[in-house]
């Protein structure tokens, strides 16, 4: 049987897929409540004309309005590239139970960019495990990107 991580984040690659498809930088997210899918988002940074339409922010609200609650403690969300700034931030005021991520993004991932002080970043009790499919994740991303230039 496959792990429940990698089949989760696989869950998150196809939403990241999904951004790839509609010309997104290609990021995907799923929250998992109990070994179920939630919610679901990918970038539509460009489709909303909104730079903070991330896929975390896009799955954390459609989690909340799921559950009808503005916390998150004893969910899970995966994203396929490490949250930015901005987003750990979101994930921190969601109280996420835990955060499993694909690849890492030195450059503009909140937890690489305060790694000294990343554990202020996210809720003192969210539990963080990386590199889930991180070479598939970043592939991804790696594609895109050179396909754009």
């Amino acid at each position: 049987m496959e792990d429940s991580q990698e089949y989760f984040m696989k869950q998150a690659l196809k939403e990241a897929y999904r951004a790839f498809d509609a010309d997104e930088v290609p990021i995907g997210a799923v929250v998992v409540l109990n070994e179920k899918i939630i919610a679901r988002g990918f970038n539509q940074v460009e489709t909303l004309n909104d730079s903070t339409a991330h896929a975390e922010i896009i799955a954390l609200t459609s989690a909340f309005n799921f559950l009808g609650s503005k916390y998150l403690p004893d969910a899970t969300i995966y994203v396929t590239i490490e949250p930015c700034t901005m987003c750990c931030g979101a994930l921190y005021w969601s109280k996420i139970g835990k955060l499993v991520y694909g690849a890492s993004d030195p450059k503009h991932g909140g937890l690489s960019l305060h790694s000294e002080k990343n554990k202020n970043l996210l809720h003192p009790k969210t539990e963080i495990t990386k590199d889930v499919l991180a070479d598939e994740c970043g592939m991804l991303l790696t594609d895109f990107f050179r396909k754009r230039r």
